[in-house]
């Protein structure tokens, strides 16, 4: 089902719709700063079952991010995180970026592997954040890629729901998305790298 959500003022109605399907081992198809994202609870081992089931067995070796509504929220999945990080999460958050850092032991059962590192998002969209605040936890999810092989990403909420519908059980439609993805910055080592350099602008 397509639901059509404004961006800027999303109806309550819509995001409690796409939070029951969430807690009802759902998934949804929805917009970020950057590209369109599928995306479950992360409490729910059937809703992986069902990624597994679209993406095939590779899905379990994927690197799947979280969607967090704040750095508070960030930290209950994650080692100490030192104050030279913090304030880099700080400048750059809410924004296009997926910072990777060093799990805690709560991680890897979201995973269904011996994960020790996560990656973070913090998008600057509003459908995203007001469902993962509804939802009172982070979203587990991944980028829709185009089968172009010119184009790397879908863009278009019709078409994605054309594509999608029978196997998601909402596509939200915010908008068009962006065709180019999120700034990846590794966290992990003694050193800050950018392994993706995407939308975001990274400010140190």
């Amino acid at each position: 089902m397509l639901l059509q959500v404004h961006p800027d003022n999303p109806n309550p109605r819509e995001i409690a719709m796409a939070i029951d399907a969430l807690q009802n081992n759902g998934l949804i198809i929805y917009p970020t700063d950057t590209v369109y994202g599928l995306a479950w609870d992360i409490n729910s081992p059937k809703a992986f079952d069902r990624i597994v089931k679209i993406k095939g067995k590779n899905a379990l070796k994927e690197n799947f991010s979280m969607v967090c509504q704040d750095i508070s929220q960030v930290s209950q999945f994650t080692l100490h995180i030192s104050n030279t990080i913090f304030k880099l999460l700080k400048q750059n958050l809410p924004g296009p970026f997926t910072f990777i850092l060093n799990a805690n032991n709560n991680v890897p059962r979201f995973y269904k592997s011996k994960k020790r590192t996560v990656g973070i998002r913090i998008p600057n969209n509003n459908i995203a954040l007001d469902i993962v605040e509804k939802l009172g936890h982070p979203i587990m999810t991944t980028s829709l890629h185009h089968e172009d092989e010119i184009l790397d990403y879908m863009t278009d909420p019709e078409l994605i729901h054309e594509k999608y519908d029978h196997l998601v059980d909402y596509v939200i439609d915010g908008g068009y998305g962006n065709n180019e993805a999120s700034t990846i910055v590794d966290c992990t080592g003694d050193d800050i790298e950018i392994i993706r350099q995407g939308i975001g602008e990274l400010v140190v």
